[in-house]
């Protein structure tokens, strides 16, 4: 998985977790700046492009829980315990479920841009109709490379050319058929049942024009998270910028908002 482990040794122990199309280097903006007050752990999943050109990614995960398991296996090879996991996006999602299976690894969860699911219902804001998810399936399925761009200009912002062509260069570098599979699994996903169960103190980190998530998405997961740190419930930080990735369009506020969070633990 490519874990790097960066910083000060006798800090507390921040494990960033990129999120679909994704890779380590994702967060290069905002690691030194974390690095010279915490232990940070960077690593790619096994369905990200870092992972195939590493020798990896023959074999890639797609499941929610597979890849739960996949954290889990990493942390305990690290020795790491009691850590703040920062999982963007999908990535949240992954570090709910491992914190309920695992509840020795999580002091503090910090979901950035998570969502439990994507696609509107009756009652629910997901930020999708189902047809529109259909049709991204089929783009990517006729012709991956030139779909990666442009989701890349949607989800990161079109007023931040640097940050997306970064990103469009790490979707592009997936297995087109890791990019449609994993694909699937976020964007059909209905994770909502987890948040009950998870008691690790939690942060929701949210953009107010999120591409990705609407606003709505996080209100949600602050009230389906009521149980959480000792039943405190979740907190609310929103970042006003757009897009779904504030470590790329953001780095500064993302780093001040981050640090204020783990050093209130």
């Amino acid at each position: 998985m490519n874990a790097r482990v960066l910083g000060n040794d006798g800090g507390e122990t921040v494990v960033l977790a990129h999120g679909y199309g994704g890779t380590r280097f994702v967060w290069d903006d905002v690691v030194p700046a974390l690095a010279a007050r915490f232990r940070v752990v960077v690593f790619d999943w096994s369905f990200s492009g870092a992972a195939a050109a590493g020798g990896g990614g023959e074999r890639y995960c797609s499941s929610y829980y597979a890849l739960a398991d996949e954290l889990v296996a990493l942390m305990d090879e690290l020795g790491v315990r009691r850590a703040a996991f920062v999982g963007h996006s999908m990535a949240g999602m992954i570090g709910c479920i491992a914190s309920v299976a695992r509840r020795d690894l999580f002091s503090h969860l910090v979901l950035v841009g998570a969502s439990p699911r994507y696609i509107n219902e009756d009652g629910y804001e997901g930020g999708f109709e189902r047809g529109d998810v259909d049709a991204m399936f089929a783009a990517v399925d006729a012709d991956f490379a030139a779909w990666a761009p442009r989701f890349a200009e949607a989800v990161v912002g079109a007023d931040h050319p640097g940050p997306v062509a970064m990103f469009a260069k790490q979707l592009g570098a997936m297995r087109p058929d890791a990019a449609l599979g994993v694909l699937r699994a976020v964007l059909t996903s209905d994770l909502r049942g987890v948040l009950p169960d998870v008691v690790a103190r939690c942060t929701i980190v949210h953009c107010t024009h999120d591409a990705v998530a609407p606003l709505a998405v996080a209100r949600y997961m602050q009230r389906a998270l009521a149980g959480c740190g000792g039943g405190g419930g979740a907190d609310t930080v929103v970042i006003e910028s757009s897009g779904h990735f504030p470590q790329l369009t953001a780095p500064k506020e993302f780093v001040r908002v981050l640090e204020a969070i783990l050093l209130d633990n």
